[in-house]
């Protein structure tokens, strides 16, 4: 296994992180948040600009024919400056399971209009019961005549608001295995039949609550096989799993440096904090946890870039990072005292994103449970 960055990664990580910086500071970020659409149009079309959207797909389809790996380190620089955009909504979830379950035709395409920044797409997967496993989804898709109907509510959808089109996981047949009878459509988000709620939520990401009433949608629309979408959605999401926790990886980075710094000029008792015993520990605790979550990300990463089976690193890796990036951001609202608490303050930004990640794609108990099988237990 080789986790050396090649020239061209270093290359990337630098741009990226200098992009970053310049253009959207974290109290740009709270602005965003503030905003009705959760992104900036400006920052995103410049992302564009990069080449960012069309960096993980083959170039013919439209995209630059990176390396999964590109895609780690863009998602880690995008993590470390938590960077508002339909990038992951739009690239890694929907991009994914279009790359791994479209047809050719829709492959060139979709992934051309995504990677050339013309379509913002979102994936609806979740619903009320915010279940991560097959069996939550109920919502409907009838058969009709060479169309589909379909109704229900899905909810928590990344960027629903200001997508193009929506990926939708829909169950077309019941009775059946919990992971059968799952489909996959593409949907027009501007549907007359489709009321998109904006949702609330720690993190101020920008998740949405979907209706669906009576949106009809034709048989060319289906993603991959009948009744055979779960098939899909769990190989895109392996991959999608380990892109999330490089950007948790990202924003623990940025929480660390942050801390130390400011242990090192906070005084207190006439000497800087970072002098006692109790501060000394938990930054040496928050460096291990760190470094820890980025080689598990890295490994997984690799596998998943080599075409390995790799589920379980997988797994391995989100049940790990969900809990690390709790714990260094507590502890380092903990460090900056009163003042981390608050919304103003860039480590309390850090501890929101921290705890919202947590469950997306997967909380620690499914993902602990997953790790628990492959033991055979």
């Amino acid at each position: 296994m080789n986790l050396d960055f090649t020239e061209e990664q270093e290359i990337l990580r630098s741009s990226a992180r200098n992009f970053v910086i310049k253009e959207c500071s974290n109290e740009r970020v709270r602005e965003i948040e503030d905003g009705d659409e959760g992104y900036s149009k400006d920052i995103w079309n410049k992302m564009v600009e990069l080449g960012w959207p069309g960096i993980v797909f083959p170039e013919e389809y439209g995209g630059y024919g990176g390396d999964f790996m590109d895609l780690i380190v863009l998602m880690e620089e995008i993590g470390r400056g938590i960077l508002p955009s339909p990038f992951f909504s739009t690239v890694v979830l929907s991009g994914l399971i279009l790359l791994e379950g479209g047809s050719e035709d829709q492959k060139k395409d979709l992934l051309q209009k995504i990677s050339m920044g013309e379509m913002i797409m979102a994936f609806a997967l979740y619903e009320a019961n915010g279940s991560y496993n097959p069996s939550g989804i109920t919502l409907e898709a009838v058969s009709q005549t060479g169309e589909y109907t379909i109704n229900g509510t899905k909810m928590f959808v990344n960027d629903a608001n200001v997508a193009d089109c929506l990926l939708v996981a829909a169950r077309t047949r019941k009775g059946t295995h919990a992971e059968e009878g799952i489909t996959i459509f593409m949907v027009d988000a501007k549907n007359k039949g489709i009321t998109c709620n904006k949702m609330r939520s720690i993190g101020s990401d920008n998740l949405c609550e979907v209706i669906f009433d009576n949106v009809q949608v034709p048989q060319a629309n289906m993603i991959g096989e009948l009744d055979n979408g779960w098939a899909v959605v769990k190989r895109a999401n392996e991959k999608a799993v380990i892109a999330k926790c490089a950007e948790m990886v990202g924003g623990m980075e940025a929480s660390l440096e942050m801390t130390n710094a400011y242990a090192k000029e906070r005084e207190q008792y006439g000497k800087m904090i970072g002098s006692f015993q109790v501060i000394q520990h938990y930054l040496a605790n928050m460096f291990i946890k760190v470094n820890t979550a980025k080689n598990l990300t890295y490994e997984a990463a690799w596998m998943a870039g080599e075409g390995l089976p790799c589920a379980y690193k997988v797994s391995a890796a989100k049940s790990y990072v969900n809990e690390a990036y709790k714990f260094v951001t507590e502890r380092g609202v903990q460090i900056h005292g009163a003042i981390g608490t608050t919304r103003e303050h860039d480590m309390g930004l850090y501890y929101r994103r921290a705890k919202a990640a947590d469950v997306f794609l997967g909380d620690s108990v499914h993902h602990l449970e997953a790790v628990a099988r492959e033991l055979g237990l």
